[in-house]
């Protein structure tokens, strides 16, 4: 069973007469049956704990620089109106208690911790999301990761790799940047994709005519879900591994960008979809970091004269890694130029980057 964490915040100009306000909240927690304990704040302002009926239990503080938070958890499945009730007659309270003296009130709607369904995933940077998640479609954990597909209300199914958000059914946008969106000419072209086990790319990139397209996954549990859930961003193309202008190799792209490169075979576009730019610099990062590296260099030496690479960045607020990424690309084999662009991802809440790279 789930728990609901209510939060309710005032934000004051001055430190609040602790005595008088708790005062002033004794009736409101008597009326609701909660007993209370005061705990040792060493100093820190006031801390109590509150203990109710149908196991809710809050917790009170009101902090010595000027801050009252109320926490307030409850199981799922108790009196949402007796809850509300509560909430809103200690907001009442304290907005009366506190008069002239707040500069801001914050309460935000209830946290759902340990549901079956989980719906909160953060960005990038960092922060929150809660998402409209109300099914959980797939889940398989494979020799690579673990695989969830949830449904969202707003954004259709959407294919989580190990906590990280990917894809979604709305993501087209990052389908079309991570293409070149739309200033590209694939039509006769040979294509080389890899990763992309949500079919995303493959789908768009045979609807462009070219003349063959290698996609390389490695996880074919990805596939598989995908080519079952994910049926508005794939259509049919995962429903067999040939197509009449495109292969999925369900293999390790390393080993087989160094036998292309060995038998000299080359691309026009390579469309790297396996990972994101790291989100730190930190030396526990080194592995991945050495990963783009020897990806990008093994793809540079089977691209084409005049192809292009393609890649996603990561969130724009993660400045430090991206200009890690763009050094990074200084030190590579053979000298290459960049361009990047900014595109909103639907499903991610956040502003993403793509590069687009070029041997000089």
């Amino acid at each position: 069973m789930a728990v609901l964490h209510y939060t309710l915040d005032f934000k004051l100009r001055a430190p609040a007469d602790v005595s008088a306000t708790v005062r002033g909240l004794q009736s409101i927690f008597q009326e609701q049956e909660m007993t209370e304990n005061v705990h040792d704040s060493e100093g820190h302002g006031y801390l109590a704990t509150f203990i109710g009926k149908n196991s809710r239990f809050a917790i009170l503080r009101m902090h010595s620089h000027g801050l009252v938070t109320f926490d307030l958890q409850c199981l799922e499945g108790d009196d949402a109106a007796q809850v509300d009730n509560l909430l809103n007659a200690l907001e009442k309270k304290l907005k009366a208690l506190l008069d002239g003296n707040i500069q801001r009130i914050k309460r935000l709607p209830a946290l759902i911790r340990g549901s079956d369904v989980d719906r909160y995933w953060p960005t990038a940077d960092g922060r929150l999301m809660e998402y409209d998640i109300d099914e959980v479609v797939y889940e398989k954990d494979s020799a690579y990761q673990n695989i969830k597909i949830l449904h969202s209300r707003q954004f259709g199914n959407m294919l989580i790799l190990n906590g990280d958000v990917n894809l979604a059914e709305s993501d087209l946008p990052y389908t079309q940047a991570i293409m070149g969106s739309g200033k590209e000419h694939y039509a006769g072209k040979e294509v080389l994709i890899l990763g992309g086990g949500d079919g995303g790319i493959l789908h768009e990139a045979v609807k462009l005519k070219p003349k063959m397209i290698t996609m390389v996954e490695i996880d074919e549990l990805v596939i598989d879900g995908c080519r079952k859930h994910m049926r508005k961003t794939c259509g049919n193309v995962l429903d067999n591994l040939k197509g009449d202008c495109y292969e999925i190799l369900v293999q390790d792209c390393v080993p087989v960008l160094k036998k292309f490169a060995e038998q000299g075979r080359t691309f026009d576009y390579v469309i790297n979809d396996l990972t994101a730019v790291p989100i730190s610099t930190a030396p526990e990062e080194d592995s991945t970091w050495e990963f783009l590296r020897l990806i990008l260099d093994l793809s540079i030496r089977v691209l084409r004269p005049g192809g292009k690479y393609f890649t996603q960045g990561n969130c724009v607020n993660l400045t430090d890694a991206l200009s890690e990424y763009e050094k990074l690309l200084g030190r590579l084999s053979c000298k290459v130029d960049f361009s990047k662009e900014v595109v909103c991802v639907p499903s991610y809440m956040e502003l993403w980057v793509f590069y687009t790279i070029w041997k000089k």
